[in-house]
């Protein structure tokens, strides 16, 4: 079976922030229907794409949209036992990447595997021998935030275009941004 591809999907402000008290600091509905139809999309419909995120991730979802639909959800976290009493049937919990990784392999209903937050998490992924793609839609302004994306070697990756991602500048709610794909170098 060949080895899953990982790819990272995040949008970040000017100061590389993701996130503040466990929400996202900008209201982009268009933004937000990328994420989830880059998340989403498969070619075999018989199978789903997989979500990977941090328990904190999974915690800041609102309730309404756990687990997200229509992918399989994996949550990585150290305790679990724990974590595994509070969420619905059909979600995973997992130690961490390589094991939700291994579980992703071990599956065949499983497309793609999209790494969707929190910072530890991204880290892990872009340092990763799996890593191939960062989807990082780039939001042209600065905001207070207490989370970030994780700097990452730019020379590692090379800024592709990728049919489905209009790279053309985006304005919604009067806030520019640019969805970006950077493919690992290898």
């Amino acid at each position: 079976m060949p080895k899953i591809k990982l790819n990272l999907i995040a949008a970040a402000c000017e100061n590389m922030g993701i996130g503040v008290n466990g929400t996202l600091p900008w209201r982009l509905k268009n933004e937000m229907a990328y994420f989830t139809k880059m998340t989403s999309v498969v070619q075999d419909n018989s199978r789903q794409n997989a979500v990977i995120m941090g328990r904190v991730t999974w915690d800041c979802i609102p309730p309404k949209y756990k687990p997200l639909s229509d992918r399989i959800n994996i949550v990585l976290t150290r305790n679990v036992d724990e974590v595994k009493k509070g969420v619905p049937n059909g979600v995973e919990v997992v130690n961490n990447l390589d094991e939700a990784i291994k579980l992703i392999e071990s599956r065949s209903d499983i497309e793609a595997a999209w790494v969707i937050g929190g910072s530890h998490i991204y880290k892990a992924a872009i340092e990763h021998p799996n890593c191939e793609k960062i989807y990082l839609t780039e939001i042209q302004k600065k905001y207070e935030c207490d989370t970030f994306f994780p700097d990452f070697d730019r020379k590692q990756f090379q800024l592709v275009n990728e049919d489905g991602v209009v790279s053309d500048k985006h304005t919604e709610n009067g806030i520019e941004y640019y969805t970006r794909v950077y493919k690992k170098c290898y």
